[in-house]
């Protein structure tokens, strides 16, 4: 049962509007994607601000793009962001093996490998659409900790936490670090990104898509800490919507004693991994906010 105050009146329209969501997620699983598509042209149409952020940040990083093609990757990052809602809620509300059928896992005997020696495992996610559907197919194959920034929206941070907490064996908020390496230390995995912007205190700048990009060191002082290895995890959709690759990559040589290196190399293998699905990522996101000329007028790219 939710906390009273979430119960307020003025809460109401958002547990209407999750309610109506979560029970669309019960419908056969071609309709969904098409409710995702939906409600992904519908924010391409109606969204500005986010569709000025997503062509920023495409004509930023692909300018080898003729500029229809632009255009045509923002509607498509909408569309894939749209149907990456209806995922995360069938995450969050359906049973975790739903969509087992439709999924292909790669490399995990690896990671297992890598586990059995007694080290834990940083997997190096990232926002990839399809992030919480990843996870609850992921915990079908072996148990996970978590890593996660609190939503601004009470009702649905309460609701994320309260799935969350049912899916994965620890769940801690970013600031976390003492249950992250305390974990890593017992041999297990922790699920972590570091592909946001969250200023300058503890990021350096390394290129992202040729920009220099803030990015947290903290992949590189956890793995340390924790004695851990460093090991990509992606996670998409497949392009004929047929079903999902999530896929262990093999161990990044994180940490080198470089945190700068460290963040070069995370920032090269995501690169890499949007540039074969360039749709598929939360580009919505101000990705290149902070830049190293802040005293200068040209520093904010989205005016």
């Amino acid at each position: 049962m939710p906390p009273k105050h979430l119960l307020h009146p003025r809460y109401w329209p958002v547990w209407l509007g999750t309610g109506l969501l979560i029970s669309m997620t019960y419908l056969p699983y071609r309709i969904q994607l098409a409710i995702g598509k939906t409600l992904g042209l519908i924010l391409y149409k109606t969204g500005k601000s986010r569709r000025h952020i997503a062509t920023v940040n495409v004509r930023l990083c692909f300018p080898e793009k003729a500029e229809q093609q632009q255009t045509q990757l923002v509607r498509q990052i909408f569309i894939d962001n749209g149907i990456g809602l209806m995922e995360t809620l069938i995450g969050w509300f359906r049973r975790p093996d739903y969509l087992l059928d439709r999924t292909h896992f790669h490399g995990f005997e690896q990671l297992k490998a890598e586990l059995a020696t007694g080290r834990g495992v940083i997997l190096l996610g990232a926002h990839y659409s399809m992030l919480d559907l990843a996870g609850a197919l992921f915990v079908t194959q072996l148990p996970a900790n978590v890593s996660y920034r609190p939503q601004d929206n009470p009702v649905m941070n309460w609701l994320m936490e309260q799935q969350r907490q049912k899916l994965y064996t620890g769940c801690y908020t970013r600031k976390d670090i003492r249950s992250f390496i305390r974990c890593l230390k017992q041999g297990e995995v922790l699920w972590y990104a570091q592909d946001q912007d969250f200023g300058r205190k503890n990021s350096v700048f390394v290129d992202f898509f040729g920009i220099p990009t803030a990015t947290i060191t903290a992949t590189s002082r956890i793995a340390k800490a924790g004695n851990a290895k460093v090991m990509p995890l992606t996670y998409f959709r497949r392009d004929d919507n047929s079903g999902y690759d999530i896929t262990v990559h093999p161990p990044l040589p994180i940490p080198s004693g470089d945190d700068i290196e460290d963040a070069r190399v995370a920032n090269a293998f995501i690169e890499q991994q949007l540039r074969q699905h360039p749709s598929q990522y939360l580009w919505l996101h101000r990705r290149f906010k902070t830049q190293p000329d802040a005293g200068n007028g040209k520093a904010n790219l989205y005016r």
